[in-house]
């Protein structure tokens, strides 16, 4: 079950989950999707590796693996060198998101001229306890955009991780890893395929 007082544990692999307040929309316009992958890689690829990303208008999907202790607590450290009780390490985890949306949320707020809250409080996080649910939940979120109607395969979408899986660019997807999951690239797209029409994964 997702909830959004499970611990953010080190070494623990967490699909995320957080959603626009009421009706409103995250994201307007293609800037607004590149401003928040920017923020998301200051704030979160310090403390997390991403295995799966997908950018929704109204909501977002993570799957990401926190770093281990002695990374976090040097990173930690870096930016603050008289920071104490890093025994706190998943409190710490967690503000690093509550930076990144309430970082997006001032910009976004500044650019459309808003007030208050754009996200739902206190993100979503459910473990990923299985080899089957890894896979299946990268291709979850890679097909979310097919699920709710917006295009008809995953590769048409922009605003996911999922063509970082199949170029060379350098990314900061865990890329390796994840094909090895699937066992390559072939595999990957056959698993995506296979599983765009299934709504696989419960957040509930």
């Amino acid at each position: 079950m997702a909830q959004p007082t499970i611990p953010l544990l080190s070494e623990a692999i967490y699909h995320i989950y957080t959603h626009a307040n009421g009706s409103e929309n995250l994201f307007r316009e293609d800037e607004n999707y590149y401003y928040f992958l920017r923020k998301y890689s200051e704030y979160i690829h310090p403390v997390a590796e991403t295995f799966a990303y997908c950018l929704m208008p109204n909501h977002v999907h993570l799957m990401i693996r926190v770093r281990g202790e002695e990374e976090l607590v040097a990173f930690f450290r870096s930016k603050k060198p008289n920071l104490q009780g890093f025994q706190n390490l998943g409190g710490l985890i967690r503000q690093q998101f509550s930076n990144l949306f309430n970082g997006y949320t001032k910009a976004y707020n500044k650019r459309y001229s808003r007030k208050g809250s754009l996200f739902t409080p206190n993100f979503k996080r459910k473990p990923v306890e299985s080899d089957s649910y890894f896979t299946a939940l990268i291709a979850y979120i890679h097909n979310n955009p097919v699920h709710h109607g917006f295009v008809k395969n995953a590769e048409e979408w922009r605003h996911s991780s999922y063509h970082g899986y199949l170029l060379d660019k350098r990314t900061k997807i865990a890329r390796e890893e994840g094909l090895q999951w699937f066992g390559g690239k072939e595999e990957f797209v056959t698993v995506h395929q296979q599983l765009k029409k299934q709504d696989v994964v419960s957040l509930d």
